[in-house]
């Protein structure tokens, strides 16, 4: 989710623990708990950081050992210890158990949108992304933002968080529901394909579609029943070329690689380098791609510039390749 969310349900969080009798009878613990489930809602993002390195190393590890199981168990122990260190009055257990809880649930609400995370880390390092529930979800975000108005109007946190999250509990629950329908009639549309990948809109039975057969890629949208094909590319596999041997162990074109499940690749000559891009095809956007990775090497295999991330325009992608080509 993104970081706003985050916030709202920290805050929700620590309204629902006032349902623990030991929370609601110890101002100290409340005060700890409160900031331990708002910390535990956003400390799993603090990764966000290596974007200030480059965005190959954010892409690479973004969502991954933050919010993996050795990292779920240790968030938790790190922010109790560091919280209790002010107040011996504390109940550690206590702080320690809600202080779990948002931290798992922020890993937890992680895995339902279209980017995922690495949850199963160490045990398994595939990217879990089931693109059931968009980054920002309009739905969850306002009915935290209704739970504080009736909270500051009438009180009662704990019981009002309480239905909050039994709601969004079923709402997850349809949501589910609607992406197993949407997944059922692409495969009854597309039998030749292998694998679908589905991108949740702001419309509960609209989907961004992008999936693979043997021979094609497919990338559309399904409306309710319907499904309809914008892009068709041919399945090409990499070839056996140097000069992609070469790009394949570019940082930018390994953290791109390692992140995108279904992509196709276009090679052009230019006057004095080859160009190979690599284009993620889940996030269609105005008829254009613009999750890449772009690298320039010449003839005598030396990388002169690479660059992944989001790009909107050949323009930008243009002066970022010509800036990194610089800064080599």
């Amino acid at each position: 989710m993104d970081t706003g969310t985050h916030v709202v349900m920290g805050i929700g969080l620590a309204g629902l623990a006032t349902l623990d009798p030991v929370i609601i009878h110890d101002p100290f613990t409340a005060h700890a708990a409160m900031i331990g489930v708002i910390s535990g809602s956003l400390v799993p993002d603090i990764d966000t950081v290596l974007k200030l390195k480059d965005n190959a190393t954010y892409i690479r590890h973004h969502r991954g050992n933050t919010h993996s199981i050795p990292a779920t168990i240790l968030w938790p122990i790190l922010l109790t210890v560091l919280i209790s260190h002010f107040s011996n009055s504390v109940s550690v257990f206590h702080l320690w158990l809600w202080t779990f809880f948002a931290v798992a649930l922020h890993v937890f609400v992680d895995i339902f949108n279209a980017y995922g995370t690495q949850a199963l880390r160490p045990l398994n390092n595939r990217w879990i992304a089931l693109g059931i529930i968009s980054i920002f979800d309009p739905f969850i975000f306002g009915l935290h933002i209704l739970g504080f108005i009736i909270w500051a109007i009438m009180g009662y946190p704990g019981y009002i968080f309480l239905c909050v999250y039994a709601v969004l509990f079923f709402y997850y629950l349809m949501r589910i529901w609607h992406h197993r329908r949407a997944k059922t009639i692409v495969r009854s549309k597309l039998p030749e394909v292998e694998d679908i990948f589905l991108s949740p809109t702001y419309r509960w039975t609209h989907y961004h579609l992008s999936a693979k057969s043997q021979k094609n890629f497919f990338v559309g949208e399904v409306k309710g029943k319907t499904i309809e094909i914008i892009d068709v590319f041919d399945r090409k596999p990499l070839p056996k070329d140097p000069l992609f041997e070469v790009a394949l162990h570019d940082q930018n074109i390994a953290a791109f690689l390692h992140f995108s499940p279904i992509y196709r690749w276009e090679r052009e000559s230019r006057e004095h380098f080859e160009e190979i891009r690599f284009i993620d095809l889940r996030y269609l956007s105005n008829g254009h791609y613009p999750f890449a990775a772009t690298v320039w090497i010449t003839d005598d295999k030396k990388v002169i510039s690479s660059f992944t991330g989001w790009v909107f325009s050949e323009t930008k992608l243009k002066k970022k390749l010509t800036i990194a080509s610089e800064d080599r």
